[in-house]
């Protein structure tokens, strides 16, 4: 799901966990070491993540599970290259979505023989 498809204004962390598809505590331990994703809370602590908030997460997550940076150069990274590091993410997510479409297509194919 591309960050244009984020119809809601705020997703809980169960959701942006499962969108990004990396744990709850990963997410929080993320939140802790880059300063540039910052989730809403409310009076009890409970995260509020943005369309913004997942896109910088997406990002975080090209540089350390893609691109197999640690956590100080994936910072460096995002602190020197955002717009970059956004649209290298963007093209991958497209790519995968492509790929998944091709993939069912030739499934649907191979049914039909």
């Amino acid at each position: 799901m591309e960050s244009n498809d984020l119809s809601k204004k705020y997703y809980r962390i169960r959701e942006v966990s499962d969108l990004i598809g990396v744990a709850a505590s990963t997410l929080r331990y993320w939140e802790q070491e880059f300063p540039k994703l910052s989730p809403t809370r409310n009076a009890k602590g409970t995260r509020y993540y943005t369309p913004t908030d997942i896109e910088v997460l997406r990002q975080i997550k090209y540089l350390l599970h893609d691109k197999g940076l640690k956590i100080d150069a994936a910072k460096e990274q995002m602190r020197v290259a955002t717009d970059t590091v956004a649209t290298r993410t963007r093209a991958i997510e497209r790519l995968q979505a492509v790929r998944a479409q091709l993939v069912s297509l030739k499934d649907s194919l191979t049914k039909i023989r």
